[in-house]
């Protein structure tokens, strides 16, 4: 962070001597955490237009030019609402759990490389910080459903924590492999290591790439996987009884990290702020880096708007019995062919070529083996289904009892 000071003190006129180091760096921590901290602002915006756009509607248009004013009177009502309290409430983790949310959340922008040299932390184990701060989330999602003194809050919690600590799993394992290939967990090494070759970590491993995505996303409870507030089934889950701006906290966290998963997988898998003259003119990492971010945010909000939500027991199959030895065979297979296929003295990609080939070809062989695998899955599952009725002899809804004319 000590470019980001420099930049700072040289924008506002002072200079290093004059500013002691606890207030440069809480300068740089707001700077940097305001930035993050307001991006939902606008991404809650772009998410309810593009939904409308897939789903044929309009989306906001009434408040401000194109709807642009609604996420702010949204903020503004919140702010305005009174936070009410259940009575029988455990205070202190009721009030702490949806600020805890927030931190787990913004805390993982620290370890975000925007551009060369321009990072909160450069820390050895910055994929390792990753890890540990977004498990904090689980923290304050057992507060809530405890504190509430709600027996379908702290059900919805239960559920909510045994989906995050599973999709924990395949994430980990599927962010090994960058970290394999780098030799580092410093999220500033993975970004320089791919900014050193040719091509993006992505080509060497697809399915780590499609793993890491969508274990993310069922981290943040995001459609299919968002069991995590299904209010048809739990009643909000774990946040039934918050209002006003405690509830709002919850939103932001979720809306944040849908965000962030853009700059995690772009750094881990798309080189980050690597692009064309991106060392020479550092503005443009960023520029590379939004773009890379926007179209992965891009393919969650797709994904958010045309897929239905998994039931609770397919949400826990899809994650053991496939994205997990998905997840451990592509670390392995991974692992084998990296010390197999050292890497050539050239370094460039005409040497690195039948490296490419050999193991972009073997991910993805892994992924379409673990599909075909879940096709049959689903199948048989139907097959069973179908029998089920034919023996109980279960009987079919008439035109009558639907309410629908018969021809």
């Amino acid at each position: 962070m000590e470019q980001l000071y420099i930049d700072l003190e040289n924008y506002l006129g002072i200079g290093t001597d004059s500013v002691p180091e606890v207030v440069r760096l809480a300068i740089a921590v707001l700077v940097l955490g305001t930035i993050f901290l307001l991006a939902p602002i606008l991404t809650i915006w772009v998410e309810r237009k593009v939904a409308a756009r897939f789903q044929n509607r309009i989306g906001p248009n009434r408040t401000g030019p194109y709807g642009l004013l609604q996420s702010f009177a949204d903020v503004l009502k919140l702010i305005g609402k009174e936070q009410i309290m259940p009575a029988h409430a455990d205070r202190i983790p009721f009030l702490f759990a949806p600020l805890l949310m927030v931190v787990s959340v913004i805390m993982i922008t620290a370890v975000i490389p925007l551009m060369p040299n321009y990072i909160g932390a450069d820390l050895s184990i910055g994929a390792l910080y990753f890890v540990a701060i977004g498990s904090l989330s689980t923290i304050a999602v057992v507060m809530a459903g405890w504190g509430s003194n709600n027996k379908y809050a702290l059900l919805g919690a239960f559920r909510t924590v045994a989906q995050l600590i599973s999709y924990e799993i395949p994430l980990v394992f599927s962010l090994l492999v960058p970290v394999l290939f780098a030799g580092t967990m410093s999220m500033v090494g993975i970004t320089q290591a791919q900014a050193d070759l040719d091509y993006w970590y992505i080509f060497l491993a697809p399915a780590s790439f499609l793993i890491f995505l969508f274990s993310n996303l069922a981290e943040i409870g995001r459609t299919p996987f968002d069991l995590l507030e299904a209010e048809s089934e739990l009643v909000a889950g774990y946040q039934i009884e918050y209002s006003a701006m405690p509830w709002g906290m919850f939103m932001l966290s979720e809306f944040l990290h849908a965000f962030l998963i853009g700059p995690l997988v772009a750094v881990l898998f798309l080189g980050g702020w690597d692009g064309p003259f991106a060392e020479d003119v550092p503005v443009l990492g960023v520029v590379y880096l939004v773009i890379k971010s926007m179209a992965v945010y891009f393919l969650g909000m797709w994904m958010r708007a045309t897929l239905p939500r998994f039931r609770i027991d397919q949400l826990m199959e899809f994650n053991w019995k496939f994205l997990v030895p998905l997840s451990i065979a592509n670390l392995l297979i991974a692992s084998f062919l990296w010390e197999l296929f050292p890497e050539p003295a050239g370094g460039g990609l005409v040497d690195n070529f039948p490296r490419f080939i050999v193991m972009g070809g073997s991910s993805l062989f892994t992924l379409m083996v673990g599909l075909e695998f879940l096709r049959r899955k689903s199948v048989e599952d139907r097959e069973r289904i179908a029998r089920l009725i034919d023996e109980k002899n279960y009987p079919l809804a008439t035109a009558d009892q639907t309410g629908v004319a018969g021809d």
